[in-house]
């Protein structure tokens, strides 16, 4: 987006102003009327009771409210001086009781877009918020000659924010005739906004109960890399390609000012990775390419060199001013010099046999479950892992497991819901440096020997070698991804076995596992799928695309009568991160999750809670928002113990949860609580099934609706 362009659409607040003396608005009997739309965007320092627009004429002194903010932080609009009796006058203040107004149903958002349509006439007025009505007022019009001579003197102007009140922006403000839609002005041309991106993921993050993250960084042998991805998307939420650059600082989280480097440290404190090299992060901006920015990231500055401060990361456009909604920031960050050992809390029968880990394919004969076809890949105990608010664990009606019995935790304190909503971050268990120490293996030793790994990709891997096993261990998730693919062009299932096998022994992660065995048949499969989407293009038109989608699901699935629902592609749809048409990049992202979850409901439990319409124990892909809804209503909250089951849209291969579920559940305490997912299809034929061990928890005793 060039400068010049940003400058002609978008205003700061105190600089509209809007003459009403104008071509339509009167005609040969007079006043006609208008339509007035505009995008307004407020700052968080908007305060109720400030005016956003305001009445201004050299007839008089002061202003009068044309649109304000109420003490519910509701828009209302006020009747024409001059042109209406019932109008207010000069000097009037809030609350504005004594001034007739309409006011709008919902609340105005802050630091969000917002489109307002405001309709006049000398015989009523009208409210619109995002394109719909909101509310009306019949008025009655003044007969003075002389006042309506005046009335052409007036105009509309924003706010100064003087006050400190009130800081706003607008966007594309203009004056249509009374014929005009509203609505279709709201369709037309949307601002755009940068945020970002909800289904992120990275391996490098843990959420802390207190919503800050934890991140992996200081020397060179101890930084992890973590990925972050920035979106540009409209005010209606669909993504925007615009020739734009992305740069990324660091901050310090209470007041943005800038991180220096320390004088003991000669990297900067963030730093970039790009085409294998790192760079500061101020000096390698990142272009917008489909309405997204990756950066790949790394910390070198730790919180306890800068008084155990908290960071952040800002992301601002290069190429335009320092408008607000030009510019997001990362939640609080808390730079750490060693990793965290994390631990997963146990459901259901007993095991047998201890194991340092539970896993989805550790019982015996997994060397056979890697066959073409799906079958087998599926587990039998079910475990969940919880990532709750609060720290303490689930209490268990069955004994406690012995401390030299039990299994490592995934990190009570990461929040799968945050994670979701913020943008995602992988909570994966890792169990490398489990003593504390500080000299914790990296996936960046050097820059020299990362360029010597990356040579690999494109040439013939052997995955026996340890560089190849240690690299994978090391890396992120999407790295991961690139090594796979490499890796099963010239592996075969039994090699793919034995890699597993390595990688979970040094990672001392066993569900590393699941997503090593499946890549073969992923790869495979979402190759047919793409050529049989796009046939001879680069590109498909979605809608044709989702007819290919179900058959795919339902074959994989085996699902004979549950496939994709309209609001399933929705989701899906949101994953890929595409509009109208579906590039191939929108496709693996959006496959890479879709196949490990079709797979999972291949297994007998889950398809058969999946294909079940009483009760209907998993609804579709739902988001967690849609997941929290469901468990709320009018008065508050249901009653403690009610859940619903989804699958987690922030898992995708080749993430170790990738295909699981989450419950979403009612504590005792009335707050929304998270809970992963693992599923072991046993081989014993009386296994207790999913929808038993569920309901035998102590905190799940009913099956929720998600209402669509």
């Amino acid at each position: 987006m060039a400068a010049g362009e940003c400058e002609q659409e978008y205003l700061m607040l105190k600089d509209v102003r809007i003459d009403l003396n104008r071509d339509g608005v009167f005609g040969e009997e007079g006043f006609a009327g208008f339509s007035l739309c505009l995008w307004i965007y407020l700052s968080s320092s908007a305060w109720p009771s400030s005016v956003i627009l305001g009445q201004v004429s050299s007839e008089i002194e002061g202003e009068v409210p044309f649109l304000a903010l109420n003490e519910q932080n509701k828009l209302i609009l006020f009747p024409l001086m001059f042109l209406h009796s019932e109008a207010s006058f000069a000097g009037s203040t809030f609350p504005w009781s004594d001034i007739h107004h309409i006011t709008s149903e919902s609340e105005c958002p802050l630091e969000r877009w917002v489109h307002v349509g405001c309709k006049a006439t000398a015989d009523y007025i009208c409210l619109y918020l995002n394109g719909e009505l909101s509310d009306n007022m019949p008025l009655s019009s003044s007969s003075d000659d002389h006042n309506l001579d005046n009335f052409k003197k007036v105009a509309l102007a924003g706010s100064s924010g003087n006050d400190g009140k009130l800081q706003g922006y607008v966007y594309n403000a203009s004056m249509l005739s009374l014929s005009a839609s509203i609505k279709d002005d709201f369709a037309k041309n949307p601002p755009v906004k940068l945020s970002l991106n909800g289904s992120c993921t990275s391996d490098a993050l843990e959420v802390g109960n207190d919503g800050v993250w934890s991140i992996v960084g200081g020397k060179a042998s101890c930084r992890r890399n973590f990925s972050l991805d920035v979106v540009l998307s409209d005010a209606v939420g669909q993504f925007v390609h615009k020739d734009m650059e992305i740069t990324a600082s660091l901050v310090y989280a209470d007041n943005g000012a800038p991180v220096e480097k320390t004088q003991d440290n000669s990297f900067a404190p963030l730093l970039v990775g790009f085409e294998g090299l790192e760079y500061p992060s101020t000096e390698r901006p990142i272009a917008v390419y489909l309405g997204h920015a990756t950066f790949k990231l790394k910390l070198s500055q730790l919180s306890s060199k800068s008084d155990n401060r908290l960071f952040s990361i800002c992301f601002r456009a290069s190429q335009t001013k320092c408008y607000p909604f030009f510019e997001t920031r990362s939640p609080p960050i808390r730079c750490i010099s060693r990793s965290r050992c994390i631990r997963p809390v146990v459901i259901g029968k007993r095991q047998a046999s201890a194991s340092p880990i539970c896993d989805r394919t550790q019982l015996p004969g997994i060397n056979d479950r890697f066959q073409e076809t799906h079958e087998k890949i599926g587990i039998g105990h079910a475990e969940i892992v919880s990532h709750r608010k609060q720290a303490n664990g689930l209490s268990s009606k069955r004994p406690k497991i012995s401390p030299d019995k039990s299994s490592k935790q995934v990190d009570a304190n990461a929040n799968i819901a945050q994670e979701e909503k913020a943008f995602k971050m992988n909570s994966e268990a890792r169990s490398n440096n489990l003593d504390g120490s500080d000299n914790c293996p990296s996936d960046s030793e050097s820059i020299d020997a990362r360029n010597s790994e990356v040579k690999c990709i494109g040439e013939s891997i052997d995955p026996m070698s340890d560089m190849v096993i240690f690299r994978y261990c090391l890396e992120g998730t999407y790295e991961r991804s690139l090594l796979l693919k490499e890796i099963i062009k010239s592996s075969s299932n039994e090699e793919l076995v034995t890699f597993a096998d390595q990688v979970c022994l040094y990672s001392g992660c066993l569900h590393h596992r699941y997503p090593i065995l499946i890549s073969k048949k992923l790869v495979q499969e979402g190759n047919d799928t793409w050529n049989s989407i796009c046939q001879n293009g680069n590109r498909a038109l979605w809608i044709t695309a989702t007819v290919e989608l179900n058959k795919r699901f339902m074959s994989i699935s085996r699902s004979t009568t549950h496939g994709l629902s309209e609001k399933d592609l929705e989701v899906l749809r949101g994953i890929a991160g595409c509009g109208e048409e579906l590039g191939l990049e929108n496709f693996n992202a959006m496959w890479q999750w879709l196949y490990p979850v079709a797979v999972a409901l291949s297994d007998v439990q889950i398809n058969g809670m999946w294909e079940c319409t009483s009760p209907k124990w998993i609804e579709g892909f739902i988001t967690v928002e849609e997941a929290e809804k469901s468990l709320k209503c009018p008065r508050g909250i249901q009653k403690p113990g009610t859940f619903v089951l989804r699958f987690p849209t922030s898992r995708s291969w080749p993430h170790p949860d990738a295909g699981s579920l989450v419950v979403t559940y009612i504590g005792a305490d009335l707050t929304i609580h998270h809970k992963l997912i693992s599923i072991d299809h046993s081989k014993e034929s009386g296994a207790e099934s999913l929808q038993n061990l569920l309901l035998k928890e102590p905190e799940l005793s009913q099956l929720g609706r998600v209402v669509r």
